[in-house]
């Protein structure tokens, strides 16, 4: 990365975009976080003052003045969760997929000074029930749940932009990130969820009989992946890029690594299944090694316990280390 660049991180101060303007400050560049929430942490004097922060709301934007100087504009921030979006399909597609176009429209209305956008999609949901495990991105696209039919359906306007108007549209198919600082109001991030159930005392509740597989990564990693995708200077036909671990790890798996980690049994309420939880979701990666050079550099079990340290010392941003 070098530092020429200013990124407009939507979604800034949460999970995903605080690790990435870490990483991005810390190479040089500026970042402008725009968030309805204010600023939660506080990042090292050595970066502060590449860092800014600006109140917008994705539906009520003015896109075109926001887009002045950008060089990067990053797409991490999403109103509504599966649940909410099964819940009421419209909603979610005015919440989300509508404001989208809106941004579109305006990156259009730039021409040649169009900045990049780098959407982060959902791994674990796009494909729906897979094929082929790990999943490349040629899989075909088959959500099952509103959730991942949003996200698929913002995926499909960046193409047709990008083929209509040439504008520089990325796509991150996130697997399931975990980490200290992860909102677990949210009800999404089981690996973090578990832990803090765990050092808390509180029941962890399992959807079924705890065989779904799904690939979890750690925030440091998810974090440096989305960077390598957001300042790679040409991506060419590989604009769509699984960001992941590569490998599976059950629920049942992590409860046991849990226990034996802090040395007792956990408390587990089973519930029964759910149809929207595909039994297994891991990514292949290779396409991220080949064309942005970068791997995740940690095992689940050294994020597990990097989490673990981070949780019991109460710290809110784990920083790449």
């Amino acid at each position: 990365m070098t530092g020429t660049r200013h990124h407009l991180i939507l979604g800034g101060c949460g999970f995903i975009g605080r690790h990435v303007a870490l990483l991005l400050a810390e190479a040089g560049e500026t970042v402008m976080l725009c968030d309805r929430a204010p600023l939660s942490v506080t990042y090292p004097e050595a970066v502060r003052h590449r860092i800014g922060h600006c109140t917008a709301d994705l539906a009520t934007a003015d896109w075109d003045a926001m887009l002045e100087g950008v060089a990067v504009v990053h797409h991490y921030v999403w109103a509504s969760l599966p649940a909410s979006a099964n819940a009421d399909p419209a909603r979610d597609l005015a919440l989300n997929t509508t404001p989208t176009l809106a941004l579109l429209e305006a990156m259009r209305r730039r021409g040649k000074a169009a900045p990049r956008l780098v959407f982060s999609s959902s791994g674990g949901t796009v494909y729906g029930r897979l094929r082929q495990v790990p999943v490349p991105e040629e899989h075909t696209l088959a959500p099952i749940t509103a959730y991942g039919a949003g996200k698929a359906a913002v995926e499909l306007y960046l193409g047709l932009y990008r083929a209509l108007y040439g504008l520089d549209c990325r796509v991150a198919r996130l697997a399931n990130p975990f980490g200290a600082g992860q909102d677990l109001a949210r009800g999404q991030g089981a690996a973090t969820t578990f832990l803090h159930h765990a050092l808390t005392g509180q029941p962890i509740t399992i959807w079924g009989d705890g065989e779904v597989v799904r690939d979890f990564i750690h925030i440091a990693d998810a974090a440096a992946g989305m960077a390598a995708l957001a300042t790679c200077p040409e991506v060419g036909e590989n604009w769509v890029v699984n960001i992941g671990s590569g490998q599976g790890t059950s629920l049942n798996t992590i409860i046991a690594e849990l226990e034996a980690r802090l040395g007792r049994r956990l408390a587990v309420r089973r519930e029964p299944g759910r149809a929207f939880d595909v039994p297994v979701s891991v990514l292949d990666i290779r396409r991220a090694r080949d064309v942005l050079g970068w791997a995740p550099r940690l095992s689940f079990a050294e994020g597990m316990s990097r989490t673990l340290s981070d949780l019991a010392g109460a710290a809110t941003l784990s920083t790449m280390g």
